[in-house]
């Protein structure tokens, strides 16, 4: 898979991370240049007209990691707000960062720490803060 999905990013989500990324030294997180060149290719709309079916900041989704065939039901969360209780993934995660902006039913290729590749099938969007009228969360 050569060519990634397009992805929609909301113009608030789109703030937090770019002031996110600039914040962190340069080495700070693997996948920061990833993140970054996905920020920049990205659609950015206002909050208010993101579609329903597209993983934003705050959205709990359930994916597949193609490689294992796992499936996971994660919320997509700033760093911040991360813990240890498993339900939670961090943007700055390499999964996390492949996550925002897919739609239903989209695939990417995103590159794992330490080298290779990893294929994530993005299968629902359960909650997402914009479809439940929290546009400024």
């Amino acid at each position: 898979m050569k060519t990634k999905p397009k992805i929609i990013i909301s113009s608030l989500d789109a703030e937090r991370l770019e002031n996110l990324i600039e914040s962190l030294p340069d080495q700070s997180f693997p996948g920061k240049k990833e993140l970054e060149v996905e920020l920049a290719r990205a659609d950015v709309v206002d909050p208010e007209h993101v579609p329903p079916t597209v993983v934003t900041m705050n959205s709990t989704v359930r994916f597949k990691v193609e490689s294992s065939s796992e499936e996971f039901e994660l919320t997509l969360v700033y760093p911040k707000d991360s813990d240890t209780s498993g339900s939670k993934i961090s943007i700055l995660a390499p999964v996390g960062s492949a996550l925002l902006g897919l739609s239903q039913g989209d695939e990417i290729e995103w590159p794992k720490p330490g080298g290779g590749m990893l294929r994530v099938r993005m299968e629902e969007v359960i909650y997402q803060p914009e479809r439940s009228g929290e546009y400024h969360r």
